[in-house]
């Protein structure tokens, strides 16, 4: 099952793709996830819809680091001994579609390709060998990051969370229909440039240790995303280094799952804003 959000004519919905199509249901994506879908509702060409980020703002959003073995030879580094997790903000989180920002402070712009997990169930010190029971979903997601400001701190937090650094989607497919996220090849083209082709086999840490590791530490919840990692071929370790631009075009593509594709823009001027007192700033 893909269960996708979407907005069609003003109005936001939640839909299973059929083909296609995506068919209307009721509830939210963690309602239907969580119990099943009613496929019965209007259905709408895709080409007529807008695809949206499938959650839209995380509880959480943790990610990991050098976590493919290709990617430490790439960047001169020893695999690490213990999963090297970092946050970033869920309100960095877009859809398909939406524009990458290029930030007024920095140029050295960059993405990373992952395979993403949704969590379905609240759950504390899970067993990997019991992982797959809180597994919601996968998803595909681009974890762009701002080179200079990830490493002006240890956590990278920073340099991992601008706001529209996060994109998402363009749905989420249940295990059922993806038995096992360690055979998956992704791809992430900049342009018409293929920058990473990779086998998710080849992470150091898989998804069931990170969620081993992740739920020792605390409780995880229903729409946490974990970013499970980037191969290869990122812009910061090409001689020299290639940032994107705007005008660039990151497309994201893993087997079984789907495509996330994203225009590269500038900030825009507008940007700077304080909401005034009471003011509803939820998406």
């Amino acid at each position: 099952m893909r269960v996708a959000r979407f907005r069609h004519q003003g109005s936001i919905g939640t839909g299973i793709v059929v083909g296609e199509e995506v068919a209307e249901t009721p509830g939210e994506v963690l309602d239907v996830l969580a119990g099943g879908a009613d496929v019965t509702g209007p259905r709408h060409p895709l080409a007529e819809v807008e695809l949206l980020a499938p959650i839209a703002r995380p509880p959480k959003f943790l990610a990991i680091g050098l976590n493919y073995a290709d990617h430490m030879a790439e960047s001169g580094q020893r695999a690490p001994e213990f999963p090297v997790f970092f946050n970033k903000q869920s309100t960095c989180v877009i859809g398909p579609g939406e524009g990458i920002h290029r930030p007024r402070v920095s140029e050295m712009l960059d993405y990373e390709g992952e395979l993403g997990v949704v969590i379905g169930r609240r759950c504390r010190h899970v067993p990997a060998d019991r992982a797959s029971e809180v597994v919601a979903g996968y998803t595909v997601v681009d974890d762009v990051t701002v080179r200079d400001w990830q490493f002006k701190a240890p956590t990278w937090t920073l340099g991992k969370s601008f706001d529209t650094h996060g994109p998402t989607g363009p749905w989420i497919v249940t295990p059922d229909e993806l038995t096992d996220p360690h055979s998956l090849q992704i791809r992430t083209w900049v342009n018409d440039d293929l920058r990473q082709d990779a086998s998710t086999k080849e992470m150091i840490f898989d998804c069931a240790a990170q969620i081993e590791t992740l739920s020792t530490a605390f409780t995880l919840e229903p729409g946490d995303l974990i970013a499970t990692g980037t191969p290869a071929g990122v812009g910061i370790v090409r001689q020299p280094p290639v940032w994107l631009s705007p005008g660039d075009s990151v497309r994201v593509a893993i087997d079984g799952i789907g495509s996330l594709e994203n225009p590269v823009i500038a900030e825009p001027d507008d940007s700077t804003h304080i909401e005034a007192p009471g003011s509803d700033i939820s998406r």
